[in-house]
Parts: C-alpha cells; sequence; structure tokens
C-alpha cells in the first residue's frame, strides 16, 4: 500500500514568505474595496451609516436590491466627465514634466561619483522625512501673491506687480512635479545605475555620436525604468487631493476634490463610491499595460 506524503503538503518557507505581502493587500486593499463597492450600488438615506442596505430581512421577506442612481448620475452628468478627463491630463502632464525633469537628476546621479552618489540619493529621498501636507504648505507661502517668489521678482525688479500663480492649474501642477518627481527619479536611477557602460564605449567606437548613443544605447535600456517611474507618478496623481486643494483655485476639477465634496460635504456616499470605482476601474488599465511592460522585458533578458 502507497503512503501519501503529507509534509508535501505543508507550506514552504518561500511560500509563506509570499503569501504575506498577499495577505495583507486582501486584506487592506481588496476587502476595502469591495466594501466600498457594495456602497456604490446602495442609495442616500440619512441616518447612520448614510446609505441604505443591499439585503434586508423584514417582514419575512428577504429584499435585495441594487441602486444604480450613483452610476447613471456618473455616467449623465457632465461634471464627472469634465473631472475624469482634468484628473488624467493633469496627472499626464506631471508624468511628463516628471520625466522630462527627473531623467536628467537620475542619469548624473547614475554617473556620479560612487563617494558622493549617496549624498545625492539622500537629497532626492530627504523630502520624504517631512509631512507631504507641511511640504505642500509651504508652496502656499512661495507661490502667493505676496509670497516668496513674487517678493524676489518685484525686489530684483523682473516684474512691477505680483504674478498670478497662486489657486491656479500652474501651481497645481508645481506641486504635483514636486510631491512625486522622487517617485519618478527612484526607479529609473535603479534602471540606470545598472547600464553596462561598455555597451556605450562600442557604441563610440563605432562611430555614434553622444546624442545617438544615448538615443540607441541608453534610453531604451532605460525604458523599464521610465515605465516604472511613470507609473508611480501617474497613478496617485490621478487622484491627487492634498496639493489641488492647497494650491489648486475652484476651478480646478480633480477627482479626489470630487471624492472630498461627495463623501463629507454632501454626505453621499453612494455617489462618492461610484466615482471612487470608476476612478479604480480606469487606474487598472495603465497597470494592466505596466505589467505587460514588465513581463516583456523579463522574457527579453532571459533570451538575451
Amino acid at each position: 500500500m502507497k503512503k501519501l506524503n503529507f509534509s508535501a503538503l505543508k507550506p514552504s518557507g518561500r511560500s509563506l514568505i509570499i503569501a504575506a505581502p498577499f495577505a495583507w493587500l486582501f486584506i487592506f486593499l481588496f476587502i476595502p474595496f469591495l466594501l466600498v463597492l457594495k456602497i456604490s450600488f446602495a442609495d442616500l438615506q440619512f441616518g447612520v451609516p448614510p446609505y441604505t442596505p443591499l439585503i434586508e430581512f423584514k417582514e419575512e421577506t428577504l429584499n435585495w436590491s441594487l441602486h444604480l442612481r450613483g452610476y447613471i448620475l456618473l455616467f449623465s452628468d457632465n461634471l464627472y466627465l469634465a473631472t475624469y478627463l482634468s484628473s488624467v491630463k493633469m496627472a499626464l502632464i506631471t508624468t511628463l514634466l516628471c520625466v522630462l525633469v527627473g531623467y536628467p537628476m537620475a542619469y548624473y546621479i547614475a554617473r556620479s561619483n560612487p563617494r558622493i552618489r549617496n549624498y545625492l540619493l539622500l537629497a532626492v529621498i530627504l523630502p520624504f522625512w517631512t509631512s507631504l501636507l507641511l511640504r505642500v504648505y509651504a508652496w502656499v507661502g512661495i507661490l502667493r501673491n505676496d509670497g516668496v517668489l513674487n517678493s524676489l521678482l518685484m525686489w530684483a525688479g523682473i516684474t512691477d506687480a505680483p504674478l498670478e500663480i497662486y489657486r491656479t492649474d500652474l501651481a497645481v501642477y508645481i506641486g504635483l512635479v514636486y510631491a512625486y518627481l522622487p517617485f519618478f527619479i527612484l526607479p529609473l536611477y535603479a534602471s540606470l545605475v545598472k547600464l553596462d557602460t561598455r555597451l556605450l564605449e562600442a557604441a563610440y567606437d563605432l562611430g555614434a555620436r553622444p546624442f545617438t548613443a544615448f538615443r540607441k544605447v541608453t534610453l531604451p535600456l532605460s525604458m523599464p525604468g521610465i515605465i516604472s517611474g511613470s507609473m508611480l507618478v501617474f497613478i496617485p496623481a490621478v487622484g491627487e487631493y492634498v496639493v489641488p486643494e492647497m494650491l489648486g483655485g475652484a476651478n480646478t476639477l480633480m477627482m479626489g476634490r470630487v471624492m472630498w465634496g461627495e463623501f463629507f460635504n454632501n454626505s453621499d456616499w453612494p455617489m462618492a463610491a461610484a466615482v471612487t470605482c470608476v476612478m479604480v476601474l480606469l487606474l487598472i488599465v495603465p497597470l494592466i499595460f505596466f505589467q505587460h511592460s514588465q513581463v516583456k522585458h523579463l522574457h527579453a533578458e532571459k533570451k538575451g
């Protein structure tokens, strides 16, 4: 009679290590999202909680109801569509600005002397030691009409009147780039620092000019870092609340402000939950693209 090997059914240490982050994501991300999804199909009511139950047992009858008021209003009201488009536009522009500003910084850090490289990385990470709220509030003092920037410009004679930057979209872009630039630099630096400089030397020996070598060697090999950093900037920037609330004007439309207003100002939890669910679905698209690019890059490395 063949004996069963029960030891093979025991989880290995590797399986437990992998299961820990998945359990964390399941408890603190997936389950809360299911609760938000449930609220999005409820109806508004005055009470605690401010939404109706989906399943209710009353008079020996089990009633199950799904309310689509939030989703119908979401797709019929042009304000929400304009807010979604504005959020995606501002997140895309922020990502592009982070690419233009962050790539030279990451490249310089990766090619700098190893003795000072850690200090340069520390300068990039240093803002994380301070609360985002305090850092954004500091920009309020810099950008407002009587702030540091306008005072300096008028003192130098560059302008005669204060520049209207505070409470505009320009101020929001400045705050977003400032807040998310390190998220782009760090993964790009990790990609650039592993670049084999012998490839560039070979390109120079073959007659390539510096820009041609950068375009055909450095840029393609650093593309995984660019994609990773761009996703780390774009995804949180779409739903950002603190920066547009503190630096933006009344016409600055972003989903974070809309969700806050629906949850706390209007107490319309079903509507806010519907806005949240649709935004999550929109963000899944770039996540799928990012995952596809990562898998493609890994396969290319294995073949190489």
